[in-house]
């Protein structure tokens, strides 16, 4: 116990003074102020840097300095950073290959993505000091894209939770507001995007890790079905899961940016990096004469979306209904069904992964709770599931709590059975209706403060769920809580303990500022469709104007304000 725990001290101390050696060690251009050079750089579109790059008008290195400065700015003001690639990145970037479809471009890592000769801790102290010791699929495939990998980012011990905390490096700062997450397990990845110390990155996704963090903190991205983007080469401690599968998928600052790094790496024929990638290259698909239907989920039938992000779905629907789309309320098969059976397999899973966690190493407050729920003996978990169904009346919950135990392989595969019957289900209702997309809530909070997901562990179904079912569903920003407009009724009663535990953190006042996203939901493969609706959503809302603000950062940012622009409305 006691070697455990030095073990664990020395791993906390060592990673954050080798963080910040990085750092310090870098060249002395790293720590000088933006130039106005380097702000036109970091203004404008990855899309247009690419093409400067590839014509020979802008220098790979040039890039990689505008975004290294201000990815440890970004670093100062939100610790988002788990590993400073930069040295390694100048030599990528004098070798860059500047035809590649992707030439100059700094892209940015999620920690679980493994760098040769750099940690990927994903927040466990027992992991400090054991380098990689080959690079991941992903990286081999930005390299020959001409990209250039400089910096990975923070995620959550355990990568099971909406936040990004770990002893090992500390907790990350929502760039819109102090104090509250920036989502997970990309929450890292998040922060920097929002922040402007990178516009593209690469996160991964097994219950809403790079959506609900866009969501929290403004961003864009579509999780890919699994099999269409490259994952070989990762640390992630979850090995052999197979019920709810995780998937690498971009993430970026702006939808023109989300676009040009999807088309990048699609153009380098990913299933030649990794295995598990079928042969798919990147089609074209054109909405502007076809009869799009848009179905809205305005409720998993568990939480309630909060105030602020029922408006901002309502203003999404508004504007389709005023351009003349069909836009219809949906009445799947029961979500809270596909929870069940989703949280019981990945449960189940994670269940039998190792814990290596050393003594005195703190836990993400969500997980405990999950875990405390899982090993309780299944006696009192009986009692537990009678006193919640029988006299608190909350079916919900029971129903949640008495399928979280150890399966034996034949009530796993009957588990499997079962999710490709629900699958059925929706497919079947998608195309008796005619739904072209499913529109909801990338989750029914805004950010929560840090420590939120203590009680709010199990509101995810509205990301979870297609995870379950493996659609293509993007998130895009859409407005800011606005403590005018979405307090809270004082009527309001939760319907079940879940609902109770997300809402306990909801307050418009506080959290007046935060972004809020809508979720743009396609069928499995179907990336290139979910980004043409995205971008219907986003361009009609800019015809009205009510276009997305994105975060914009001063320079030389320091301090709790994290240097946002004075005549930001959100401050």
């Amino acid at each position: 116990m006691l070697l455990s725990y030095l073990q664990y001290r020395l791993a906390c101390w060592t990673k954050q003074n080798d963080r910040q050696t990085q750092i310090d060690s870098l060249p002395p251009v790293y720590h000088l102020p933006l130039t106005s050079e380097d702000a036109r750089i970091l203004d404008q579109p990855a899309s247009k840097t690419i093409q400067e790059v590839q014509a020979g008008k802008l220098s790979p290195r040039d890039v990689l300095v505008a975004y290294g400065k201000k990815a440890l700015q970004a670093q100062e003001a939100l610790n988002c950073l788990t590993e400073v690639l930069i040295p390694t990145a100048e030599t990528w970037a004098a070798q860059c290959r500047t035809h590649g479809p992707l030439a100059g471009m700094p892209v940015s890592l999620k920690d679980v993505i493994n760098v040769k000769g750099h940690d990927s801790c994903i927040g466990f102290a027992a992991y400090v000091g054991k380098p990689a010791t080959a690079d991941a699929a992903i990286v081999k495939l930005l390299l020959d894209a001409g990209a250039i990998p400089f910096v990975k980012t923070t995620v959550p011990i355990t990568l099971m939770s909406y936040e990004s905390a770990s002893d090992i490096v500390g907790t990350t700062e929502n760039p819109h507001k102090k104090g509250y997450a920036p989502g997970g397990s990309s929450g890292g990845e998040a922060a920097l995007i929002a922040y402007g110390g990178s516009r593209i990155g690469i996160g991964s996704d097994g219950a809403g890790s790079v959506r609900v963090p866009s969501h929290y903190s403004g961003l864009y991205t579509i999780k890919a079905s699994t099999t269409r983007f490259i994952r070989r080469g990762d640390a992630n401690n979850h090995g052999g899961q197979e019920g709810v599968l995780f998937v690498f998928s971009p993430m970026a600052r702006t939808l023109d940016d989300l676009e040009t790094v999807w088309r990048g790496v699609m153009a380098m024929d990913p299933w030649k990096y990794d295995h598990t990638v079928i042969n798919l290259p990147w089609r074209t698909v054109d909405l502007t004469d076809k009869k799009v239907k848009w179905g809205v989920m305005w409720t998993d039938g568990v939480v309630a979306p909060s105030p602020a992000c029922t408006r901002a779905l309502k203003e999404v629907v508004s504007v389709l209904k005023q351009y003349g789309y069909e836009v219809v309320t949906l009445d799947p098969p029961s979500p809270y069904e596909g929870f069940k059976i989703a949280s019981q397999l990945v449960v189940d899973e994670l269940s039998q992964t190792d814990t290596i966690e050393l003594t005195g190493e703190s836990n993400d407050p969500g997980m405990i709770q999950a875990n405390s729920m899982y090993h309780t003996p299944r006696w009192v978990k009986r009692l537990y599931t009678g006193y919640l169904r029988y006299l608190r009346g909350d079916e919900i919950y029971a129903g949640l709590v008495e399928g979280w135990f150890g399966k034996t392989a034949q009530e796993y595969f009957a588990l499997v059975a079962q999710r490709e019957e629900y699958r059925a289900r929706w497919f079947q209702y998608l195309n008796e209706n005619e739904i072209d997309f499913v529109l909801t809530c990338p989750n029914a909070m805004p950010a929560v403060p840090h420590g939120g997901m203590k009680d709010a562990f199990t509101n995810c179904l509205y990301a979870f769920l297609f995870n379950m079912l493996d659609y293509s569903a993007g998130v895009l920003p859409v407005t800011h809580v606005d403590r005018e407009l979405d307090g809270l009724d004082k009527s309001y009663r939760s319907a079940n303990m879940i609902e109770k535990g997300a809402y306990k953190h909801y307050d418009a006042e506080k959290m007046h500022g935060l972004p809020i996203g809508v979720q743009i939901v396609g069928r499995r493969l179907e990336e290139e469709k979910v980004l043409e609706g995205m971008k219907i959503v986003e361009n009609l809302l800019q015809k009205e104007g009510k276009a997305y603000e994105l975060l914009r950062t001063y320079c030389q940012a320091k301090d709790a304000s994290y240097g946002v622009m004075k005549a930001d409305p959100y401050l």
